[in-house]
């Protein structure tokens, strides 16, 4: 098969099955054997497949309604990582399963990073990529599920689950598909701390790598775009050594909301802690005193 040809009519996509039974998947891919073999299974299972021969606009993915892309980085060359991101980036209801020859831990890494789900070294066994494929897709269909509920609201910041966007005043926070999922994720904790390794298994799939600064990395993009287009709020809060918990929590504090101990004098600064811990203590204080 070449990329205008398909296994099955793409556009009346089969019935059968359950969740996952009967996919939309697209293979770029020129190891023919592979391909073959590859094919056979997913016709076993009903699902609708073509073969790429190059890369192609997202826009050209989109029209093509797939479940999930299987794609072999080495048929990219040069243009492979900046193909994946923007890929990803444009499509993120979109699973991504890269299956290619032997790679270092950094190539996979920044595979992942870029908003591959998975990655498969090959030679592999078609089974292998078949589960593969059926457990994106089952992560990537959770939100969708949720596609009827209301937004989630906090501070000035909507999430919209059904859209994959998030908003803060009505504008577009333009996340990828990470960052969109670490947002949805921690606010849809309701408050609770979510630990790095909790993260990381739920976004990735898999268990965190010790040393392993992924989450991290994100929370610091989300946190950025957050407080750029929400600067009077604060979302994302760090406990240390533990995680992270979103809750919308105002910066614009009026000083006649502040409760002050009644053993402070006129002219105290509700800014100075040194002499608030002092108050607090039952001392004295003169005006000015430090």
């Amino acid at each position: 098969m070449t990329d205008s040809t398909t296994a099955r009519d793409l556009a009346a996509p089969s019935g059968r099955g359950g969740a996952t039974s009967a996919l939309r998947v697209a293979v770029l891919d020129r190891d023919s054997g592979f391909i073959q073999v590859l094919g056979k299974r997913m016709d076993r299972l009903d699902w609708e497949h073509r073969v790429l021969a190059s890369p192609v606009p997202a826009d050209a993915v989109l029209s093509m309604r797939l479940s999930a892309l299987i794609v072999d980085l080495a048929v990219l060359g040069g243009q492979a990582w900046e193909w994946l991101e923007r890929l990803c980036g444009e499509l993120p209801q979109l699973g991504v399963v890269v299956c290619t020859g032997p790679s270092t831990v950094a190539q996979r890494v920044r595979g992942l990073r870029l908003g591959a789900d998975d990655w498969i070294t090959k030679p592999c066994h078609p089974e292998e990529v078949i589960a593969r494929v059926q457990s994106v897709v089952r992560r990537r269909r959770r939100p969708a599920s949720r596609g009827t509920s209301q937004p989630l609201l906090a501070g000035e910041v909507e999430i919209r689950v059904d859209q994959f966007q998030a908003f803060a005043g009505g504008a577009s926070l333009d996340l990828t598909r990470r960052e969109f999922e670490l947002i949805e994720l921690l606010a849809a904790a309701e408050g609770r701390v979510l630990e790095r390794e909790e993260i990381y298994s739920r976004l990735w799939g898999y268990t965190m790598v010790r040393g392993d600064r992924s989450v991290d990395v994100f929370v610091r993009k989300l946190r950025q775009k957050l407080e750029k287009a929400s600067p009077r709020w604060r979302y994302i809060h760090t406990h240390f050594g533990i995680g992270y918990r979103f809750a919308a929590e105002s910066l614009d504090v009026d000083a006649t909301d502040i409760d002050v101990p009644p053993s402070v004098p006129v002219g105290w600064t509700p800014g100075d802690e040194r002499e608030l811990a002092r108050a607090q203590e039952g001392r004295e204080l003169a005006p000015g005193a430090l």
